[in-house]
């Protein structure tokens, strides 16, 4: 979960869209609370890193990572950007090929 936590940050703050896109599985959701929608599949993925990483030039730093067992941890990160300053929290679900099935993700 480390690395996979690792690469999301890294492609999330390089602006790789097509890099953060292969952490996903095809049929991933990121449910945002904190901007009130989910974003389904990989192509809704695409739109939320689109709109909410590189539009507001977002950089993202880890804090801690609880891992809750094999497919499933709580990540906690530093967000900055054209927004200012938030931390957020990140409930990441894997399926058992290591791909990102589900993040539920809301701010602080």
């Amino acid at each position: 979960m480390q690395k996979l936590v690792e690469s999301f940050i890294a492609t999330a703050n390089a602006c790789d869209v097509e890099g953060a896109l292969s952490l996903f599985a095809p049929d991933a959701v990121i449910d945002d609370v904190s901007v009130g929608d989910a974003f389904v599949g990989r192509a809704g993925v695409r739109i939320y890193f689109e709109r909410f990483f590189v539009g507001y030039n977002t950089a993202s730093r880890l804090l801690s990572i609880e891992t809750l067992d094999d497919f499933n941890a709580n990540v906690r990160l530093d967000f900055t950007g054209d927004f200012g300053h938030e931390v957020g929290i990140l409930k990441i679900a894997i399926n058992s090929e290591g791909l990102i099935e589900r993040i539920d993700a809301d701010l602080e």
